[in-house]
């Protein structure tokens, strides 16, 4: 039997409130705004798609400072600000709807030591799209 690979530190998950149900196959790109200095590089990129129950459970390296992958960039010192892009043109597009905003994009901190937790804690981020709104919040 294999074992289950680790959940990444920082996953989302889409939910279509015109459906009421999961939004699959939506590309989220996820990016690092300040990456450690040592890297010679502004922004650090990972990739992937939903899943059918409209979640990400791993990414992809997109650029190539990214290759240490999540786990290790995640776990560098001091605080990061980090974005969530969702492709919600294409996604909506593909069902014939014109939506308002071709894309969510949702930024956050992750601050090193918050409240005793920091880079130890695991980042979820839901997002409830429709074709005119969306919502989202720090789930867990």
């Amino acid at each position: 039997m294999t074992t289950p690979s680790p959940k990444p530190p920082i996953t989302c998950h889409v939910l279509d409130t015109t459906l009421g149900r999961p939004a699959s196959s939506i590309p989220v790109t996820l990016t690092l705004h300040n990456p450690p200095s040592s890297l010679s590089t502004s922004s650090l990129t990972f990739t992937s798609t939903t899943n059918s129950d409209g979640r990400v459970t791993s990414w992809q390296p997109s650029s190539p400072f990214s290759a240490d992958g999540l786990e290790v960039v995640f776990k560098r010192p001091g605080d990061q600000t980090w974005s969530l892009r969702f492709d919600t043109e294409r996604y909506f597009g593909e069902r014939g709807v014109k939506a308002f905003f071709p894309e969510v994009v949702v930024r956050f901190l992750v601050r090193e030591g918050e409240r005793g937790r920091g880079k130890d804690e695991h980042y979820h981020v839901p997002v409830l799209l429709g074709p005119f709104g969306y919502t989202t919040y720090r789930g867990s």
